[in-house]
Parts: structure tokens; sequence; C-alpha cells
């Protein structure tokens, strides 16, 4: 009891101290309003005064993989990626039994997997993803980003190409296989836990969609449509699932 007590008061105090925080704020301010690149400076100029601030370590993770994705060019694309990979491990270091930590591990890593240049590294992030995302639902039950994290490692998984799979085998002897009913299971408790998780939608319609079930797809996609624009990569997303509604109707 004594233990528990402790935390929520330092939980407590970490809250007081980041609401306070001006830098913060701003950085908040400009991530609402889709200019990553600022946000990012921000953030990174609050981690001079909170070094292990985990929800900024986390944050600057996330968008540095977003504005990854977008990269045309592999050079840049790795740049982005391995920032996020070394803010997550800050974060790991930080406080391992954090889920956060966890999560921003699971996809850092998941994302170092598009731009690693032997396989042996490939293989080691894909198994990354898988125990980074387990220990975060593990740690906390109640994240959906998490849960979208371990159930696009079971979707990837089951849609491996025959050249990745080949390698994992030679490797490894084979990694853990990814189940679609996994996968349709975490993108659903996903769903539940962030209802505007765009992302997360498309997904699922693309599961449900690969599992032969296309009414469950377009139950779905017909609630993306409809979803508020909240990141920068949302209206992109809803354009796809809009065009996959499409085909399904």
């Amino acid at each position: 009891m004594k233990k528990i007590v402790v935390f929520i008061v330092a939980a407590a105090t970490s809250i007081t101290v980041m609401a306070q925080s001006p830098l913060l704020k701003e950085a908040q301010n400009l991530d609402k309003q889709f200019r990553e690149a600022e946000a990012l400076e921000k953030y990174k100029a609050v981690l001079i005064n909170e070094p292990q601030n985990i929800t900024v370590l986390t944050r600057i993770t996330e968008i540095n993989t977003a504005i990854g994705s977008r990269q045309k060019e592999n050079i840049a694309k790795s740049s982005y990626y391995f920032n996020a990979l070394q803010h997550a491990q800050r974060a790991y270091a930080a406080d391992s039994n954090s889920y956060l930590a966890s999560y921003a591990m699971a996809i850092a890593s998941g994302k170092m997997t598009e731009v690693a240049d032997e396989n042996k590294k490939i293989v080691g992030y894909v198994r990354d993803v898988k125990n980074y995302a387990d220990r975060a639902v593990r740690l906390n039950p109640n994240d959906g980003k998490s849960w979208y994290t371990l159930g696009k490692w079971h979707w990837e998984m089951v849609n491996l190409n025959w050249a990745k799979k080949a390698a994992v085998k030679a490797l490894y002897g084979g990694l853990p296989k990814g189940d679609i009913t996994v996968a349709i299971t975490s993108y659903e408790k996903c769903k539940t836990l962030e209802p505007y998780f765009v992302i997360n939608f498309l997904d699922l319609a693309k599961a449900y969609q690969y599992d032969n079930k296309p009414d469950k797809a377009i139950a779905v996609l017909q609630q993306l449509v409809k979803l508020p624009t909240r990141t920068a990569d949302d209206a992109a997303y809803k354009e796809e699932g809009k065009q996959l509604l499409q085909k399904l109707l």
C-alpha cells in the first residue's frame, strides 16, 4: 500500500511539473496544429530541464517515426528512425517499467526494420517489436496504442514476403508466427480504448478483409471516414479508407 501511495504522489508531482512548463505547453500547441518539426524542437528543449520525461521522450519518438515515414529518400528516413530509437532507448533507460517506454521501443524498433541493412538486424528488430509490445500491454492493458502496435506486429508477420520469411528462417529457425485473429483482437481493443485513432481503423479493416469478413471491414471503414482529423497523417489514412470502402461496397 505504501508503494502505491508513493507512486501516486510521484505521478501527481510529475503531472504538476509538466503542467507548469511553458515550453511543454508551446510544444503541445504546435503539435495540435500539425507543426511537427517545430513541436519536435520544443519537446527537445523540454528535455534540457527534464531529461527523463518519459511522456516527452515518447512523443518525440512518435513524431520522428511519423515524419520519417513520409521521407522518400532512405537516408532521411533512416535519420528520423534512428532518432526515434535513440529517444525510445532514453525513455526505457529512465524507467523500464513504464508502459510508455516499452511502447516507444516497440514503435521505433518497428520502423528500424524498414531501414536496417542486414537481415540479422532486421530480425532482431522484429523480435524487439513483439517483446516490447507484449511488455507494454502487460504493464498497461488500457493503453490503446500499445494494443495497436501488438496487432500491427501480428498483421505484418502474417504478411511477411517470402524473401523475409526465408531470411528469418535461415537466421533463427523462424520467429513466432503472426496470427490474424490476434491482430484483429488487438486492433479491436485499441478501437475501444482509442476511438479516434484513425490508422487503427484502417488496419483493422484490412485485417477483416484479409480474414474474408468484408461486412465487418465495411462497417469499420464507414466509421473511419467520419472520424476527425487529429494527426498530420489522418487525412491520407481517411482517403485510403474511403477508396477501400468504395471497392468493397
